[in-house]
């Protein structure tokens, strides 16, 4: 049973990253704002749900949320600024176009840099325990899942169709045949060399 609140009386956005550990492709990131009586039985965690039931639930929060963004930052700003930083840029980046702006955000995870003028609390696995949270994981994984698919016609080697970017088998086996692609991001190049 996720939890509607974290604190009662305050204007909550649930903040969640998607495609952090992947080798290729953006890092995306989702802030949501959901209203009070919000309530689904399959909402959830976005790995412990199938593409479909997270594409359907996608329509809902986009439909039905206070307010909803999405954000992402490309392999090259990845490569600059390292994974962590650029989780954490596109949150912000997400944050920035919700209207009107929460009073608190949750995280999920525990690592966050403060957003301006906004208090937040990191949460471990939050994307189980709070609706927004858990509503933020699916539109990140689904429009970063949407990015990939697209990709993947241009490269479908790579196998990005299904694994999105994570180092599968077939994944790692089609750098070593192709070599890396321009969605690739140089900085796991070691996760590469050591395959």
């Amino acid at each position: 049973m996720l939890a509607s609140k974290y604190q009662e009386g305050l204007f909550e956005a649930g903040c969640d990253e998607a495609g952090r550990g992947c080798l290729a492709g953006s890092v995306y990131a989702a802030a949501v704002i959901l209203p009070p009586e919000f309530d689904h039985p399959l909402l959830n965690d976005s790995k412990k749900l199938s593409a479909t039931q997270r594409n359907m639930l996608r329509t809902i929060i986009e439909k039905e949320a206070v307010s909803w963004a999405v954000a992402a930052i490309d392999p090259t700003e990845i490569d600059e600024i390292n994974i962590l930083n650029a989780s954490i840029k596109a949150m912000h980046l997400a944050v920035d176009q919700l209207s009107p702006k929460p009073e608190l955000l949750l995280i999920d995870g525990n690592r966050f840099k403060p957003y301006l003028g906004i208090p937040h609390v990191c949460i471990i696995k939050g994307d189980a325990k709070f609706k927004s949270i858990a509503a933020a994981s699916i539109l990140a994984k689904t429009h970063r899942d949407e990015e990939m698919e697209a990709r993947a016609l241009e490269f479908p080697h790579y196998d990005w169709a299904q694994n999105k970017g994570y180092p599968t088998k077939k994944h790692r086996s089609a750098i070593q045949e192709h070599g890396l692609s321009p969605y690739h991001r140089l900085s796991f190049k070691f996760t590469v060399n050591d395959l």
